[in-house]
């Protein structure tokens, strides 16, 4: 247990029970009157894995700074040769993606890059429904007969013997760019592009890329490729990869990938180029999305990304490789208000499967990974409600729709819980159809009479994973400051330390100590709460979806007498004339 002086404010058991502990560094970061902002930005770097010497990298990622040898990946140069050969030759190429956000700007992108080198490139996303996850062989083999000569799976393919066994003898020759966990064997493809090949070396360390990044990675390898062949040495300009960088975000964010060194580079200056609205796809997106201002790392993963998304969960598949591609500002704007009409209805059929998805959670049990099914249940929001439901249990959650007597599953885990490898373990005990994923999601399909058999032996495989990753929970604070320090320039010095998410988390501020001015439930069961310290300065206080929690209903019932320390983001309040800070909750604790 730790010690009151070990604990950020004393606190070594919370409101919602969990005590609360100095990310990384075991000293705070903050707690200094005196801190410069400046040095607290090397104290938020330190705490999320910079080493010292590496600051001045960090501080400003930049491709340059972070960029490896893409060479460094097995099968690169083979992958850039053929694709080289292609565009040399002008063969018929077809980018067969994956309905995601990751697939489709993985797709985006590499038939932009085509483009812009003098070959158009066709695409092919599957129908989630009809087909399912990744290359199959009918779609493979009919490609082959509409005359394609090269596919590029991009966000699938690694396990998909199958498929490519049928399109190699069909003549067609494959490239897989990939980042999902691999079998000890490969399928047979021209090239395997994939940092979580088990037979990776020196590019295993990328293993953290989103598809997207891999194949911003096979971009730059297809590039100096044919430099060295002498392609642009005439009137041929090259093309500005760094113009692709905001799709390159977008997919990087959206696929929930951890944002550590490239990725952070790759967001940072994403973020940059998406600002100019060279995309007009994007462009419109963020029009339809009524975002008023340059958009942010969190826009990204919760205003752009499910938009892209919808098409492939709720409406056509190829949605999001359109709007990413087109050069038509008309289509552009139709593309996007479809997407934006497309996600409100997955917002509709999502809520009615998370009712019926938490209610089975409720009288499930103690089981180490949450895993629910249902009759009917919409494949395409499946995976958001495994994530909502992972969110509301602390632990794994996998979600099944079940069509008849077979299900298709998605699953979201832990830090800590490698679900993708424990999710191919059971395809290789016979227990599902078809499955693979990486650590912290996966995929899966699984015959009903299996569910609870599959339960079980993710019970066993996973229970002391996820018994050690509860033990570890703890909530992690980066600063602590008197209420009134809740302020924009604060939000400004903390937002220096990002971009911010997965694996880079955002920084957490304990603020206090304060007593409830007044606290009421506002939209969708959140708790507002107006609060202040001693020096009598008022800040606002937002607990989303607290309202019945033990965190909510001490807010509402603290009254103006008791004490509180409050842990939560900073962040801007920007609706109101003059922007103002005020503090996103994650926990309390009472102050006396």
């Amino acid at each position: 247990m730790d010690s009151p002086a070990a604990s950020p404010c004393g606190v070594t058991r919370s409101i919602l029970g969990q005590p609360w502990r100095w990310r990384g560094l075991g000293g705070g970061p903050g707690h200094d009157r005196d801190f410069r902002p400046d040095a607290l930005v090397d104290q938020l770097l330190m705490a999320r894995g910079c080493a010292r010497d590496a600051l001045d990298r960090h501080r400003v990622p930049t491709i340059r700074g972070f960029m490896p040898d893409p060479s460094t990946l097995l099968d690169m140069d083979r992958a850039a040769e053929r694709l080289a050969d292609a565009i040399q030759r002008q063969e018929p190429v077809t980018i067969f993606g994956d309905y995601d956000v990751d697939g489709a700007t993985s797709a985006a992108l590499l038939i932009r890059l085509l483009r812009d080198l003098g070959l158009a490139a066709g695409y092919y996303i599957p129908d989630r429904l009809l087909e399912g996850y990744g290359p199959s062989a009918d779609a493979l083999v009919g490609l082959a007969a509409g005359g394609a000569r090269l596919v590029v799976t991009v966000d699938c393919g690694a396990l998909a013997f199958e498929a490519l066994q049928a399109a190699r003898e069909a003549g067609l020759d494959v490239i897989v760019v990939d980042h999902h966990k691999c079998a000890t064997a490969l399928p047979h493809a021209h090239a395997i592009v994939n940092p979580n090949r088990l037979d990776e070396r020196e590019g295993a360390a990328h293993g953290h890329l989103a598809a997207v990044g891999v194949a911003f990675l096979l971009g730059a390898a297809l590039i100096r490729t044919l430099r060295a062949r002498g392609w642009f040495a005439g009137d041929r300009s090259e093309p500005r990869l760094l113009e692709l960088l905001d799709i390159v975000a977008l997919g990087t964010v959206a696929d929930v990938a951890q944002l550590k060194g490239l990725n952070r580079a790759f967001v940072t200056q994403g973020l940059k180029v998406m600002a100019g609205r060279r995309n007009i796809g994007l462009a419109a997106l963020i029009e339809a999305s009524r975002l008023k201002r340059d958009p942010s790392c969190t826009d990204l993963g919760f205003a752009l990304g499910p938009r892209i998304n919808a098409g492939g969960r709720v409406g056509k598949a190829d949605l999001g490789v359109r709007l990413l591609t087109t050069d038509d500002p008309a289509e552009a704007r139709a593309i996007a208000v479809e997407l934006d009409r497309l996600n409100e209805e997955r917002r509709t059929i999502e809520a009615a499967v998370r009712e019926q998805a938490e209610a089975l959670l409720a009288a499930q049990g103690n089981r180490a990974v949450a895993v629910v099914s249902g009759q009917g249940w919409h494949p395409g929001v499946i995976g958001i409600v495994a994530s909502r439901l992972k969110e509301r249990a602390g632990r794994p959650a996998i979600v099944i729709a079940l069509d008849g007597a077979i299900g298709k599953g998605s699953g979201r885990s832990v830090s800590g819980v490698d679900l993708g490898a424990a999710v191919m373990a059971a395809k290789d005990a016979g227990l599902l159809i078809a499955g693979g994923g990486h650590a912290m999601a996966a995929g899966l399909t699984i015959d009903a009479t299996q569910i609870d058999a599959f339960a079980a032996f993710l019970d066993e495989r996973l229970g002391a994973d996820i018994a050690a990753a509860t033990d570890r929970r703890a909530l992690l604070v980066d600063a602590v400051v008197g209420a009134g320090g809740v302020t924009p320039a604060l939000v400004e010095a903390l937002d220096a330390g990002g971009p911010y998410g997965a694996g880079w988390p955002s920084p957490r501020v304990a603020a206090g100590r304060v007593r409830v001015i007044k606290a009421d439930i506002v939209g969708q069961g959140h708790v507002r709460a107006i609060v202040s310290g001693d020096d009598g300065r008022p800040i606002k206080a937002m607990a989303f979806g607290q309202g019945d929690s033990a965190l909510g209903q001490a807010l509402l019932g603290a009254g103006p007498t008791r004490r509180l320390w409050l842990a939560g983001r900073a962040k801007i309040d920007d609706w109101a004339q003059r922007p103002a800070a005020e503090l996103h909750l994650d926990d309390a604790a009472w102050a006396d």
